[in-house]
């Protein structure tokens, strides 16, 4: 943990595979003679997902629900493999490095993609080396007091906060993670000034938070958060997303609170190395879509507080594109820089 000084700017059979109705291999062009289907590259075995995070995380738990139903979906194996650190660039630079031909993709947050570009060299190019192909889910953030915070709701925590300049502090999962811009949002629309927490990784800033080692807490809706939410531990105060969450439908979102800009949520899809053929990415996008759709797979979205995507490859370019210059604005307004 590192503290800092208060903040100033704070299922498919095997058959309709061979048809070429769902196939997942690369195909450059559907040939309907046999000297075509000849030429075309062989369907891979095994699809690997790599997972930027690691296992157990609400991330894994829904990757690993998508591969169930992928699997089951085209007949290819869908074998999970959790590639974690340095906020989720790791992960996403080995799909970059990867062959472009469906044996392999990434499942992540945009965060290293509209994120992580503006806080030093990545080894990959962002917008050149990786393919989005579909959106998987909007993940809530969730702003939570712990057990040292005497903030029973959001405006109790403003109120705080201006009264003594600094003394909040404030937990994140690390320098420019999304949590922070929330932080940074928040003090460019209120003047509020805290002492920015962060951390690297999910499972000691929650210990932290339970133990009272800090006031408040940002970080992504998840599983872990539930019981911790329903004893009293954790009292949520608001949320950054679209709309009230059907869980806790008591708290408001930041957008109703007044501050929309700070009204911020996670985004996590599917990627493919940045030269996959449009063709490959428009068949894995329909797979994709098609297993967000199976009532099991939602179900366990919502069931974690998140909200099922979906949408076309070119749909998710753009929200990306969109978050990428926008974070980089906050960013340099804000000074933030790279741990």
């Amino acid at each position: 943990m590192k503290k800092q000084a208060p903040l100033r700017a704070s299922g498919l059979s095997r058959r309709a595979l061979t048809t070429g109705v769902l196939a997942l291999a690369a195909l450059a062009g559907a040939g309907a003679g046999a000297g075509a289907a000849a030429a075309q590259p062989q369907q891979p075995k095994t699809i690997r997902l790599i997972v930027a995070y690691p296992a157990g995380g609400v991330s894994d738990v829904i990757a690993r629900a998508m591969g169930e139903k992928l699997s089951a979906q085209t007949g290819i194996a869908v074998v999970i493999e959790n590639k974690a650190g340095a906020s989720g660039t790791i992960g996403m630079d080995a799909v970059a490095k990867a062959p472009p031909d469906g044996s392999v993709l990434g499942f992540a947050a945009i965060s290293p993609l509209v994120l992580s570009p503006h806080l030093g060299k990545l080894p990959f190019d962002p917008l050149k080396d990786i393919a989005p192909v579909a959106s998987v889910m909007v993940s809530p953030v969730m702003l939570l007091a712990t057990p040292a915070s005497k903030s029973q709701d959001f405006e109790g925590l403003m109120r705080e906060a201006k009264a003594s300049p600094g003394a909040i502090r404030w937990a994140t999962s690390g320098q420019a993670s999304l949590g922070h811009i929330m932080l940074e949002q928040l003090h460019a629309a209120s003047g509020v000034q805290v002492t920015h927490v962060p951390y690297k990784g999910g499972g000691q800033q929650l210990n932290d938070a339970l133990g009272g080692q800090f006031e408040i807490l940002s970080t992504n809706a998840g599983p872990t958060l539930s019981p911790h939410i329903q004893s009293g531990k954790l009292r949520p105060l608001a949320v950054g997303a679209p709309s009230r969450l059907p869980g806790l439908p008591q708290v408001p979102t930041l957008a109703e609170l007044g501050y929309p800009a700070a009204n911020l949520s996670s985004r996590f899809g599917i990627f493919a190395p940045g030269s996959t053929p449009p063709a490959l990415v428009e068949r894995l996008n329909t797979e994709i879509n098609r297993a967000l759709a199976n009532p099991e797979v939602a179900a366990k979205l919502r069931a974690t507080d998140n909200e099922p995507a979906g949408g076309s490859p070119s749909d998710f370019a753009r929200e990306i594109a969109k978050e990428y210059e926008a974070n980089g604005r906050i960013i340099r307004a804000a000074g933030i820089k790279a741990d």
